[in-house]
């Protein structure tokens, strides 16, 4: 339901930026300290000291941007604190996607800020503090900016003669099941991040799929998401159904996340 005194949602990116921005800080005086500390959820999936501080910092900056929106955040719902959304827009939040990357030291972890309206990303950054990275995209504008400032324009690419580059999650992979998905397909090679990482990579067209094939939860892909929308690609369920946000629990289906339009069994060369 679209919020009539809502600033056009391309307004609203800057402090979104800004907001991912002052969080990723908040992660990384955490990680520089070392050693860290963490504790299990009710999903038995850990929580540390940079997840709530990034949260709680980005729920701030996004109720005064838009007062009154509904936020749902991973830490605040893992507690049962979800808004009630009934078909209104809303913000997903994920402060700190990749915890496993994070207390490995390996600095594939990422901080997500997504808005979606009518159940789709349509706005979203993500950072990657401890690489200096940050992409973002709304309408269909992407851009990446690195640890110097400079701006890069992302566009999905076509697949290349000599195959598909396959994106992989390094802390829950599946290689069976990946395998049975990319039958048929001309694959020139597979790879694996953490966290939104990947979204990003077949956004700026650094790769070409990222199939999901475990448990994923909104907050976990949206901003992501939104990049890769606005870059020009999207994300379907394995029956071919666009993703969708907003639904009950906010537990997603397995997906394939692409460049250019997929299907299984056609070959890397024929998009």
């Amino acid at each position: 339901m679209p919020n009539l005194n809502r600033p056009p949602v391309e307004d609203l990116l800057p402090a979104v930026i800004e907001a991912v921005r002052a969080a990723s800080l908040e992660v990384m005086r955490v990680y520089e300290r070392g050693a860290t500390s963490s504790k299990l959820k009710a999903d038995a999936s850990p929580v540390t000291e940079a997840d709530e501080l990034a949260e709680a910092l980005i729920c701030k900056h996004l109720e005064r941007l838009l007062p009154g929106a509904p936020i749902v955040a991973e830490e605040a719902a893992s507690a049962g604190r979800i808004p009630v959304l009934e078909g209104r827009s809303f913000w997903l939040v994920d402060p700190l996607d990749g915890t496993k990357e994070f207390l490995s030291r390996n600095g594939e972890f990422t901080v997500n800020v997504a808005w979606v309206e009518d159940g789709v990303p349509v706005l979203g950054a993500v950072a990657a503090p401890a690489i200096g990275m940050l992409w973002a995209g709304v309408g269909d504008t992407a851009f990446s900016v690195d640890a110097q400032g400079q701006r890069r324009v992302l566009r999905t690419r076509d697949v290349p003669e000599e195959g598909l580059t396959v994106m992989g999650s390094r802390s829950h992979g599946d290689v069976e099941a990946l395998q049975r998905l990319l039958h048929g397909q001309r694959v020139a090679s597979i790879s694996t991040a953490g966290s939104s990482l990947k979204l990003c990579r077949v956004a700026e067209g650094a790769a070409d799929l990222y199939p999901r094939l475990g448990r994923t939860m909104e907050w976990d892909i949206a901003a992501g998401h939104a990049v890769l929308r606005a870059a020009g690609g999207e994300i379907s369920t394995l029956e071919g159904s666009l993703l969708r946000y907003g639904k009950p629990g906010f537990e997603n289906p397995h997906f394939v996340a692409y460049g250019r339009p997929w299907k299984p069994g056609a070959t890397g060369g024929d998009s």
